[in-house]
């Protein structure tokens, strides 16, 4: 099986920043994209950013220009650098990965447990 696992979350004040950091281990032939997805309070599940396995990103426009997707392919590990934090970042974080565990098999969604990040005005 696959899983993911974060870290990084926790809690800052406005205008700080944070680094979340999500790697997937198990049965791993290939991983597709990567990403981040965040929860807050009484909300719907969002898309924050993604980034393919060739590099390219896209960012919700809430974030774009303060927060930067990375990964490092041989780590299985993506990375979410997140600046200017703002209150209205605060949310529960989510790793995302779309992964193949055999050659020519099928693509799975697989998700973090999350990782609280909380801005404090």
């Amino acid at each position: 099986q696959v899983s993911l696992v974060e870290s990084g979350g926790g809690l800052v004040q406005a205008g700080g920043s944070l680094r979340l950091s999500c790697a997937a281990s198990g049965s791993i032939f290939s991983i597709k994209d990567m990403g981040w997805y965040r929860q807050a309070p009484g909300k719907q599940r969002e898309l924050v950013g993604l980034i393919t396995s060739g590099g390219s990103t896209n960012y919700a426009d809430s974030v774009k220009g303060r927060f930067a997707i990375s990964r490092d392919n041989a780590k299985n590990t993506v990375y979410l650098q997140m600046n200017s934090l703002k209150p209205e970042d605060t949310a529960v974080y989510y790793c995302y990965a779309k992964i193949q565990m055999r050659w020519a098999g099928p693509e799975y969604n697989y998700w973090g447990q999350g990782t609280q990040v909380t801005v404090s005005s």
